[in-house]
């Protein structure tokens, strides 16, 4: 796939994803997708990853990883598998598209990756845990949560975040180096909050 394919397929991507995902997804939306396409090309240079078909790969995987909530919350990954395999069966050979499955499946939480370029996506997935923009970007994930019944109430919300601040950790060298402290500061700030309102 050229530069070009490759472009042609993120516009028409992210359009499909603009156009027609649930209103409800104020996290999971179109620029979710874009920002970790980004942060995964920005991890990969960071990390040293030169390979330009592996790069590919894995800027693929990055665009396709939230497809399936065009059709399903639940066990959304496999479903971006399926229309990632649909979408590229006559563009990539098997072994790509189960390679790009594979850094797909890895996102899924808790995150599994099983190489390299899996650890990128995931951090990319993750990146805005460790930024200055994770206050807004984690109400989106407390209203989508809210609206799909995976929190019951703001409570609840607060003690999984907490809870899964504290477990997360980033996986590549940059991304510790350059997010980590940072998440670690949200975690106290919200912990801070969450002690002084519920003594």
């Amino acid at each position: 796939m050229s530069p070009a394919s490759f472009e042609e397929l993120k516009k028409s991507t992210l359009d499909l994803l603009k156009r027609s995902l649930p209103a409800g997804l104020t996290y999971h939306h179109a620029g979710h997708t874009a920002d970790v396409l980004q942060q995964s090309e920005r991890i990969a240079i960071e990390e040293g990853v030169t390979n330009e078909h592996d790069l590919l790969l894995l800027k693929i995987a990055a665009l396709f990883h939230d497809t399936g909530f065009l059709y399903t919350y639940r066990e959304h990954e496999k479903k971006s598998c399926e229309i990632m395999r649909r979408k590229l069966g006559n563009k990539l050979d098997e072994s790509e598209l189960t390679e790009v499955c594979k850094m797909i499946m890895a996102t899924r939480i808790p995150q599994t990756p099983l190489d390299h370029l899996g650890e990128i996506i995931c951090d990319a997935d993750l990146d805005y845990l460790g930024r200055d923009d994770f206050p807004e970007i984690s109400d989106g994930l407390r209203l989508e949560f809210l609206q799909y019944g995976i929190v019951k109430d703001d409570l609840d919300w607060e003690e999984k975040q907490i809870s899964f601040l504290k477990h997360h950790t980033y996986f590549t060298d940059n991304s510790k180096q350059l997010r980590q402290s940072v998440k670690k500061d949200h975690l106290e700030k919200l912990v801070t909050i969450f002690s002084k309102r519920n003594t």
